[in-house]
């Protein structure tokens, strides 16, 4: 009964079909755009799914806590929730009812993404496991934003603070966890030191021939490094860097990602290491000539995914344990009969 009262009230105007519209105007026109910027008929449309999943995550994350920020002390404020708080209709029922209306309003976004996400599949390069891990994280997330936009709206009295605070939330997760992980790496620094021994040439060493190579004197160097290593797992409350990470990872030939999802999970697990802090390049013991060509440890993107350990699980845990808590608090603030009401509640 909530959830189809819910819902028809938020569709019975023409502006949620305008908003859905516009929506879909703009997804076709960054679509558009991806097709001629990333030359997706010859690269695969791997690139094209991901930006768009992500893009997806971003307006509903500027969406839902407008539609769902208001859900319950909306109707508390003109009135309308103590006349349904009479009926036979429990809280539980009530809030979770809200929830869920919100939650399909939210994935009415990415129905209307499905057009132009199946246009990136055709593409190719996209496999069945990415599509289907990446989906279900996406509406697990925006799931998420609308369980923490309806809590909020039954904790907070003011449905303009509920909002504003749903909004608060969702850029705490989105943007401050890089910039917390930036600035605390960045604060956090370790010496390192790098020690060369390489080869130099002695005109002085053999009189006969002119010279010879020989092994010069080793070379010490210290520089400080940033930690990020210890930081690393704050990133895992970040909702992108979930999505990111839970879509299987694909690369091409060079161990280079085919996909957003690749580049973000790879960035993310490469900050688990810690830096070599003591670093010795002894060319003489290796046994390397002087012209011959040094070795390079270079590791590809795909060895250091594989090598990493998956966050995902993790921030995922976080997103909905924070979500189903704003919701049974949601129900004990709502609940009736209510022994102390907020300053300024209203009742009917």
């Amino acid at each position: 009964m909530i959830i189809g009262l819910e819902l028809r009230q938020r569709v019975r105007g023409v502006a949620w079909y305008v908003l859905l519209g516009v929506f879909f105007v703009i997804v076709g026109l960054v679509t558009l755009l991806l097709w001629f910027a990333t030359n997706a008929i010859d690269s695969g449309g791997g690139g094209m799914f991901s930006t768009i999943i992500f893009f997806v995550l971003l307006l509903g994350s500027l969406v839902s806590p407008a539609l769902s920020g208001n859900a319950i002390n909306g109707d508390r404020e003109t009135g309308v929730l103590a006349t349904t708080q009479v009926t036979l209709i429990s809280t539980w029922q009530l809030v979770l009812g809200k929830f869920v209306a919100a939650w399909l309003t939210a994935l009415a976004f990415l129905a209307a993404a499905l057009p132009f996400l199946l246009f990136a599949v055709v593409l190719g390069q996209v496999s069945i496991g990415t599509i289907a891990v990446s989906t279900l994280v996406l509406a697990l997330e925006l799931g998420v934003i609308a369980a923490i936009g309806v809590g909020l709206s039954g904790i907070q009295t003011r449905p303009l603070f509920s909002i504003v605070t749903t909004y608060l939330v969702i850029a705490a997760l989105s943007v401050g966890t890089p910039i917390l992980f930036g600035l605390a790496g960045l604060a956090t620094q370790s010496t390192a030191t790098s020690t060369s021994i390489d080869y130099n040439w002695d005109e002085q060493a053999n009189g006969e021939t002119g010279g010879q190579w020989t092994c010069a004197a080793p070379v010490v160097t210290e520089y400080s490094v940033p930690r990020f290593d210890y930081y690393w797992g704050v990133l895992a409350a970040n909702p992108y860097v979930v999505l990111a990470d839970a879509a299987p990872g694909t690369f091409d030939d060079n161990g280079n990602p085919r996909d957003l999802f690749g580049w973000i999970a790879v960035g993310v697990r490469s900050a688990q290491h810690p830096p070599e802090l003591n670093s010795v390049y002894d060319a003489c013991a290796d046994g390397l000539g002087p012209n011959d060509p040094r070795p390079n440890d270079y590791e590809t993107a795909e060895q250091i995914y594989n090598r990493s350990v998956p966050s995902w699980f993790v921030g995922l845990t976080v997103h909905l344990l924070l979500g189903a808590g704003a919701l049974f608090w949601a129900v004990r603030r709502t609940d009736t009969p209510a022994k102390r009401l907020p300053t300024g509640s209203r009742v009917a």
